[in-house]
């Protein structure tokens, strides 16, 4: 090739591309610099030969549909420029997770199952933002889960077969709440010890002050 030819190429066609399958059977053509910012996927490219053409895509996580990969794709292309200062990566990421509750939830698992951790960590502290102060029951609502299990079953750690990041978060607020729920329990328990009350007739209480019949008083009750 000559030099004339060499410098009319432009830079994208000098980039070198993989080919990734999303859970819908859907194969699209990306990058592979800015592919290869997910671990897992840079793992399938690297350890098993991965990606280099249609017959050989690299089949992503069920959770990452062909939208979320969109999204993470735009995160991992911004983030894997060399030189962004710290001040324009956070109003990136600001901007970037300004989005409904569903779609953030469906982007923290989709970001979780590709390895991507500044994306997690990103989109947990948001959603943690979400549910702060709010009751199991409308963080239940938020994420769409059940609500037919008593207050106490509600706060029992969920199962994470998957290793959902959003349960994993659940969980945590779970354990405080459980904290707070054995506390009001104790003081309960306190006060009603404090309202415990004398049943005896004041004939008995007469005899026991006096020391009569003793054994035969009955003994205190509460309400």
């Amino acid at each position: 090739m000559s030099e004339v030819d060499m410098a009319v190429i432009k830079p994208e066609m000098m980039k070198s591309y993989i080919w990734l399958q999303t859970a819908d059977g859907s194969i699209q053509q990306v990058e592979q610099e800015v592919a290869m910012f997910c671990p897992m996927i840079c793992h399938e490219i690297i350890q098993k030969g991965m990606g280099s053409s249609k017959n050989y895509a690299i089949s992503l996580p069920q959770r990452v549909s062909p939208a979320m990969l969109s999204l993470i794709l735009d995160y991992c292309r911004f983030h894997q420029v060399p030189g962004r200062s710290n001040k324009e990566r956070k109003s990136f990421d600001e901007k970037f997770i300004r989005m409904d509750t569903k779609r953030l939830c469906e982007l923290t698992s989709a970001a979780d199952s590709l390895q991507l951790k500044p994306l997690v960590d990103l989109t947990s502290r948001a959603l943690a933002r979400i549910i702060e102060g709010k009751t199991p029951e409308e963080i239940r609502e938020i994420f769409h889960l059940p609500d037919d299990l008593t207050e106490e079953e509600k706060l029992e750690p969920l199962k994470n077969t998957t290793d959902d990041p959003r349960i994993r978060l659940l969980n945590r607020l779970y354990a405080k709440k459980r904290k707070e729920l054995k506390e009001r329990q104790k003081q309960k328990n306190i006060e009603v010890e404090e309202e415990r009350v004398d049943e005896r007739s004041v004939d008995d209480l007469l005899s026991f002050i006096n020391g009569e019949n003793a054994g035969a008083v009955g003994k205190a009750t509460y309400k």
